[in-house]
């Protein structure tokens, strides 16, 4: 009887601790949905201003300067999404002022044209809002990481109406290898939440077509891993350049002000040179080459674009840049094989995601909310091979690669260690 007694005990406990986090993961998707909406509907707003008032682009240099003397007033140089990435590793805490000031500089950033993403400020946007309900809360060290992960699948999932990815992801990219469950019903709780709050403010959730699929058959899946492996190729490349980048500006100029300043002037220079669709997220230009419509280079300018844009020290992220980068090569590449070019631009997209921040599992369900479930196969195919081959580069800094990607083996290194 005193057995049956302490199981039910427990039981309760365990029911009890499940209610509270359901508590929690609702208030944190409400919130973090507000604030995601809110900062769509802005990032959208001034995007569409710079399209109608293209002399916006000559304020990079000013709005570069402002941004780095924001970050500098706050003492807050260094800090991006590897803080977030950290935080919920370790017993560092995720600055409650990150929040306002990524929201501000994307918000600048996408109003002069540099070429930048939102993903980055969904993740810190929401990784600020998890440390502040939990300070409130007065959580312990391990549920301050977990509240932390509600906040960045809520976030990114008012952004890009992918509750799902934006689940898995947030469970998946702060260590390969090893997936936190114990977020997982917190963080789809908060991700559902704020995407049904992002659809009450009338933001269509991140969607395309890209028409035919190609034949099930050998030759197919032997195209396919041709693509994929050239994506595993470009990821890293991508990889390389944003690191190098980033290095060589910071020994060039020392002074963030300064580096900012004159990456602006380098962004007007090419955006003369190569107007218009290398500037903000290129949204409009993926659609395109879902349609089967790429130029060739169209994927080494973004790439050069968004390395300048990011390493001067502008604000966004770079997942958006990527999907752009992976569609318009993918179109390209694919149709070089002989595959069906919007089909190889939805490949290349999900590919490119899935090799550089080293995610399978939200990369397959990536596929499945922005293009449907039709060739999920193909999807999943293409995600395992650019997962495999892109080795362990990553964009993230703080991510650590727990498991080998070949070997039941553990390695425990940093996502950019092979880059040292």
């Amino acid at each position: 009887m005193n057995q049956v007694a302490k199981q039910g005990k427990r039981a309760l406990v365990y029911v009890g601790t499940l209610l509270q986090w359901v508590v929690v993961a609702a208030v944190t998707g409400a919130v973090g949905g507000l604030v995601g909406s809110a900062f769509h509907i802005a990032v959208e707003k001034v995007t569409d201003l710079r399209l109608a008032q293209p002399w916006l682009l000559w304020l990079l240099p000013v709005s570069g300067a402002l941004i780095a003397l924001l970050y500098k007033a706050a003492k807050l140089e260094k800090a991006g999404t590897d803080n977030v990435i950290d935080a919920v590793r370790t017993d560092r805490a995720v600055p409650v002022l990150l929040a306002p000031l990524i929201f501000v500089a994307t918000v600048l950033t996408h109003l002069v044209g540099g070429s930048a993403g939102r993903e980055g400020a969904a993740l810190q946007l929401g990784g600020s809002i998890g440390t502040s309900l939990g300070r409130l809360a007065r959580f312990d060290e391990k549920d301050m990481h977990l509240i932390t992960l509600c906040g960045m699948s809520a976030v990114f999932s008012a952004l890009f109406g992918t509750p799902l990815t934006a689940t898995l992801f947030s469970l998946e990219v702060i260590s390969v290898g090893v997936v936190y469950y114990s977020g997982l019903i917190p963080c789809l709780i908060s991700a559902l939440i704020a995407y049904g709050i992002s659809l009450l403010f009338n933001i269509e959730p991140v969607r395309f077509a890209f028409g035919e699929l190609p034949a099930y058959n050998a030759l197919s899946f032997v195209k396919l891993v041709g693509l994929a492996a050239a994506c595993a190729a470009v990821s890293i490349a991508f990889c390389l350049l944003m690191t190098f980048t980033e290095r060589g500006a910071q020994k060039l100029l020392k002074n963030t002000v300064l580096r900012a300043a004159a990456g602006g002037v380098l962004l007007i220079g090419l955006s003369l040179l190569f107007p218009n669709d290398y500037n903000g997220t290129g949204m409009d230009v993926i659609a395109r080459a879902m349609d089967g419509d790429a130029v060739p280079w169209a994927f080494l300018l973004k790439m050069v674009f968004t390395a300048i844009t990011i390493s001067a020290g502008f604000k966004g992220g770079e997942i958006v840049p990527t999907f752009f980068i992976g569609a318009t090569f993918g179109c390209v590449f694919g149709g070089w094989l002989g595959l069906p070019a919007g089909f190889s631009a939805a490949v290349g997209l999900v590919c490119l995601f899935c090799a550089v921040v080293n995610c399978p599992i939200a990369s397959i369900l990536l596929s499945l909310e922005l293009f449907g479930g039709e060739g999920l196969l193909f999807f999943a195919v293409a995600c395992a091979f650019s997962f495999a081959l892109s080795g362990y580069f990553g964009l993230y800094r703080s991510q650590k690669i727990l498991y080998s990607k070949t070997r039941a083996e553990f390695i425990n290194i940093n996502a950019w260690q092979e880059i040292e």
